[in-house]
């Protein structure tokens, strides 16, 4: 093999350092990939492979133009790949041999501070995790572009580390190289998340401070982990980095990531979208640090009663007061992301229209802390109280950056007139002297009577003079010096247009140079501010959030919470917020809910499709909207203070780790009864139904009894096996209840109102025919029903009371000797309807007896199978 030429020498020595990198490295206008970097990026970004060198030894080779690399990046980046950006670091006019070149950043899902793969809206994590072993798990997340971190011991095994980096949305989590391999392998199987390597466990001097409330070495150790892999892989400024939050689960409703899908919490199951879920319904928030703060509290519920009740407050009060509401709406509009914008600032790569954002930002600070100060209440009292105006910085930007600067920092253009005497002074020599040229451009074309003359500009020539060669014989001799010749006009200089220009160039040069560098001495003071700007934002994003719930508990007709300590739930007219939402105005039907000490468990059935499902997570997301501090769906509402939540609601595969749905459907079910307490709420929908009925039946049986007789959680229990309904007989805090319906000429309707007692069928037929199943289906099905019941009770087995005529009442005589019957129930089979569909059809008038014949001849054979 041929020996590599020193650049692609240098090439493998710096990726030897990067092998589970791309390198991008820089040649001349391109980032150039070699070798299976080249082959792999070509694939993915769809870009044309080529080579380098001989066909023998030919090295694979693309390339990306630098101005547009971000494009680039972004797509590798949302792929949950790394790229290493090396850049020449020296001057190629100076250097001896091959430029010398450094990776000067290392970009990472985790540690992307713009472009499109950060959403406004939601954060950015990067997390770490310890293996403390005995199932005990150090766990920091860091979100690099508003520098936030907090750090927990999760117990409970390596289930629960996972259920953290799924909720937390995590884009990379880095792990000592001795991490359990097959705990890598869990990862990588049920989670779409980069996975980093760092040893150095030892906290760095600098960031002793961020870590002073930790108590626990473990702890920092944890952090430290993270925090040394962003100072290797970053090579900047961290400054922006807030003080480590130390949280624990019992701090907050526990919502498990299962209970997060089911619910719909964040997103929808089936599209993965905002839209449908229950962050839809409640966002009503102005700016993009609230909406990222909303997330947070409805993952995180509160269990502390004076904290939600504070918030509840708030919310009242603000919808006691719209036009304050408005107000601060208003205002909040003008208000862009301080968080990342704080970030980008410490990071060094904030440019002068972001800093006209913070500018527009803090001068909306006084009109919001008068608003809501006068709102007098003590949680916004508390928020204000300690608010810094930062008045000084306000004062800088107002003085020193124009109101619409260019997007580039180093093409001029930036700073005002009267922020620095040398760059007034420069501008003026540069004014001046384009003046003086236009003058010059006038008196020359007067003294020699050539009207097209002109004075133009280039980078190569600088200024010259430009006659037309039609207009040559019209120049005295001797006037100009010819500079350069074109094919239809000359070029010329004079010794004054010279010594102009030179003026005219330095003066823009440092024009360019000292806006520059003033800039950068504003970024550096702005930078002295971070931690006051990163107080503001979190002061003004729950001002936002709060205001969003009084917002949308106004428009929606919600209704203050209230809590109970005798674990006793009364909700009255209770509405599900996003099936409210989703459906016509006023057709959606709302249900009561009462639980207490003799209704523990309450046992759903009824018809398909006639909304259990609803009503169970209805509560459960009724519940987290109160625990959060909004205002619930509902005329009124009493609720316990739940310390989590479990669903089994939905079928749902898990093909990637080998789960079939029956199997997903028993983990849900487990972790739900191995982690549940008397003071959390159960949502079980269908369990059994993924195997045989008999099974099925006997596990549901098996696992209401257990929550009964050993949690004593409140549950709400959905069910097609109704032989289960005589456990109300046998669980003294089980009773039934349903979902009702009735038959109206031989069509079902669906009241979707639950009442107490059983429902006396599930009706699954008559919701295939909804569906429209072919008519051979249907009557074949009701045929088979039959048979099945019938043989049911000739086996004495079941006592099942489906098609069955009820008892004739006792005769009322009438006291004028006749008798008065009682109307009879007539039970309409599927093949009786849908022959009666086709009598109405019938045109008696315009048919022939024989066909009239014919047809009541196929009736009686359809009556008859």
């Amino acid at each position: 093999m041929a020996q590599h030429t020193p650049m692609i020498q240098q090439y493998l020595g710096i990726k030897a350092q990067y092998k589970d990198a791309f390198l991008f490295f820089r040649l001349g206008d391109f980032y150039e990939l070699f070798f299976e970097d080249a082959k792999l990026a070509a694939k993915e970004l769809e870009i044309t492979l080529t080579g380098r060198g001989s066909d023998k030894d030919r090295i694979p080779m693309c390339g990306v133009p630098y101005h547009s690399v971000e494009q680039y990046i972004t797509q590798l980046i949302e792929k949950g790949y790394k790229i290493a950006i090396c850049e020449q670091v020296e001057d190629p006019r100076e250097a001896k041999g091959v430029v010398k070149r450094e990776v000067v950043k290392l970009i990472t899902p985790g540690t992307v501070m713009d472009g499109k793969t950060i959403a406004d809206k939601e954060n950015n994590y990067i997390t770490s995790v310890t293996d403390f072993k005995e199932d005990q798990f150090g766990f920091v997340r860091t979100d690099l572009t508003t520098g936030e971190s907090a750090v927990t011991v999760i117990t409970g095994g390596i289930d629960e580390v996972i259920f953290e980096l799924v909720s937390s949305g995590a884009k990379e989590v880095i792990v000592s190289p001795e991490f359990d391999s097959a705990f890598l392998e869990m990862f990588k199987q049920r989670l779409a998340i980069t996975i980093s390597f760092e040893t150095n466990e030892v906290m760095p001097e600098y960031f002793h401070p961020l870590c002073d409330g930790l108590q626990q070495e473990r702890l920092i150790s944890t952090v430290a982990r993270l925090y040394n892999y962003l100072v290797r892989t970053q090579r900047r400024s961290l400054d922006h980095l807030q003080k480590v939050q130390y949280y624990t689960a019992s701090q907050y409703m526990k919502v498990d990531y299962y209970s997060k899908r089911n619910l719909e919490l964040i997103e929808t199951i089936r599209e993965k979208k905002k839209k449908g879920s229950l962050l839809w319904i409640v966002d009503a928030t102005v700016t993009a640090m609230g909406a990222r703060l909303l997330k947070k509290w409805l993952e995180r519920p509160l269990i502390d009663q004076s904290e939600i009740e504070e918030r509840l407050t708030v919310v009242e009060t603000f919808i006691d007061q719209f036009f304050s509401r408005e107000e601060l709406r208003e205002a909040l509009t003008e208000v862009y992301d301080l968080e990342r914008l704080a970030g980008k600032v410490a990071y060094g790569n904030v440019n002068a229209r972001e800093l006209v954002q913070l500018r527009r930002s803090l001068q909306q600070v006084p009109k919001i802390v008068q608003i809501v100060k006068e709102l007098q209440v003590p949680l916004v009292d508390r928020l204000i109280h300690s608010i810094d105006h930062c008045e000084e910085l306000l004062d800088l930007l107002e003085t020193s950056i124009v109101d619409d600067p260019p997007l580039s920092v180093k093409d001029g253009g930036m700073i005002k007139a009267g922020f620095s005497s040398d760059l007034d002074h420069y501008r003026d020599a540069s004014l001046n002297g384009k003046t003086w040229i236009a003058s010059l451009e006038q008196k020359e074309r007067q003294e020699t009577g050539i009207k097209s003359l002109k004075i133009g500009y280039n980078k190569v020539f600088g200024y010259y003079i430009e006659v037309t060669k039609a207009n040559i014989a019209n120049l005295p001799e001797g006037r100009y010096e010819r500079k350069q010749t074109l094919a239809n006009a000359e070029r010329y200089i004079t010794p004054e247009l010279k010594e102009k220009e030179t003026l005219i160039l330095e003066a823009e040069e440092k024009i360019e140079q000292l806006e520059y560098d003033l800039f950068q001495t504003i970024r550096e003071q702005v930078k002295s501010y971070i931690r006051q700007l990163q107080q503001l934002a979190k002061t003004i994003s729950t001002l936002d959030v709060l205001q969003s719930f009084a917002t949308i508990s106004n428009e929606q007709h919600f209704v203050r919470p209230h809590f109970t300590s005798d674990r006793e739930i009364h909700i009255e007219n209770g509405r599900h917020p996003v099936v409210e939402k989703m459906i016509d105005r006023g057709q959606y039907v709302s249900n009561d809910v009462v639980m207490n000490r003799e209704r523990e468990i309450l046992l759903i059935t009824g018809p398909n499709m006639a909304g259990k499902s609803t009503y169970m997570r209805q509560l459960a997301l009724t519940s987290i909207m109160a625990q959060v501090g909004c205002f619930v769906p509902a005329t009124s509402a009493s609720l316990p203070l739940f310390d989590q939540i479990f669903t089994r609601i939905g079928a749902a595969d898990d093909l990637a780790s080998g789960q079939s749905t029956f199997m997903v459907e028993m983990l849900e079910t487990k972790h739900a009864l191995t982690n549940a307490t008397e003071n959390s709420l159960i949502l079980l929908d269908e369990i059994g139904r993924g195997t045989s009925t008999y099974d099925g039946m006997a596990l549901a049986q098996a696992i209401v009894e257990y929550i009964h007789e050993n949690i004593g959680a409140k549950t709400l229990f959905s069910t097609h096996y109704h032989e289960l309904t005589a456990l109300e007989q046998q669980l003294e805090r089980l009773k039934n209840v349903h979902v009702s319906a009735i038959e109206e000429d031989g069509k079902v309707v669906f009241l979707h109102k639950v009442v107490d007692g059983q429902a006396d069928r599930s009706y699954g037929i008559y919701v295939a025919q909804l569906a429209e199943l072919p008519e051979h289906v249907i009557v074949r099905a009701d045929e088979i029903l039959h048979q099945l019941e019938g043989d049911q009770k000739e086996e004495g087995t079941v006592e099942n009371t489906k098609n069955v005529e009820p008892e004739e009442q006792p005769i009322q005589l009438s006291l004028f000797g006749e008798e008065e019957k009682q109307p009879k129930k007539v039970h309409v089979s599927p093949v009786e309807n849908v022959i009666i569909k086709d009598l109405k059809k019938l045109d008696i008038l315009n048919i022939t007896p024989l066909e009239a014949l014919q047809m009541l001849n196929e009736i009686q054979l359809k009556l008859r199978k």
